[in-house]
């Protein structure tokens, strides 16, 4: 298991408290979390193997939305102060991450991207009736996270996410998302980010890559490469 994120501890001195960062760089869970009882396990001991308020750089394109969720419960429900600090990128199951902090700050140069959740389905029109009623409960449940935190309607929320909204640190403050702009000297996660750039079709190609993973079985007698092959084509 890849973990996908970082703890560093500073021991408390006379004069401070115990310093706690985590750092959340690349992609949130390479592998699905759904019906996975050990990941979520390892992130929330180690979440809960110590104490005092948590400092969470975040540089992540986004990724699994169950993972984001966990992993946004998990914080919320965290017996100290979280504060998020944004300095590359938020975008996507990492922007529902970002709206657990107390305070949420972002560098001058990062950005934040909110919008519609998205999977691959396979199957009939009534597979794909429910697969869209999914996907509208899934979105339904990140408006709820930005709701709590940016006091925007959910209409207006539902649109952004509709319309792909990239948001500047300006642009995060004044919809709510973002509470202030990090400062020159707070401006460095201390860890060696990944290098991060968005895109919806390296996203949708990933997805289609897992399902033929998945998916590479004999059905009938026949193998269904041929049905990947016309899936494949939805990639562009």
């Amino acid at each position: 298991m890849g973990k996908f994120w970082k703890w560093r501890n500073k021991a408390p001195t006379e004069n401070s408290p115990t310093e706690r960062t985590l750092f959340l760089n690349g992609t949130i869970a390479d592998e699905s979390w759904f019906d996975d009882d050990i990941t979520p396990k390892i992130f929330r001991d180690e979440l809960e193997d110590g104490s005092g308020n948590i400092t969470v750089w975040i540089n992540s394109p986004g990724g699994d939305c169950v993972a984001a969720a966990q992993i946004y419960n998990m914080l919320v429900d965290y017996n100290g102060q979280v504060t998020v600090k944004i300095d590359g990128i938020a975008a996507s199951a990492a922007s529902v991450i970002a709206m657990a902090g107390n305070k949420v700050l972002m560098s001058p140069v990062s950005m934040m991207m909110i919008h519609n959740p998205l999977t691959v389905a396979i199957g009939d029109s009534y597979e794909m009736q429910k697969t869209i009623e999914m996907l509208g409960g899934v979105k339904n449940s990140i408006i709820n996270a930005y709701e709590l935190k940016t006091g925007q309607s959910r209409a207006k929320l539902s649109h952004l996410m509709d319309a792909e909204t990239w948001m500047d640190a300006n642009k995060a403050m004044e919809l709510g998302f973002a509470d202030g702009i990090l400062k020159r000297e707070e401006e460095t996660n201390e860890e060696e980010p990944a290098p991060l750039m968005f895109s919806r079709r390296a996203v949708t190609a990933s997805l289609l890559d897992k399902v033929k993973s998945k998916t590479a079985i004999k059905t009938d007698g026949r193998r269904v490469d041929a049905l990947m092959e016309r899936l494949r084509l939805m990639k562009y």
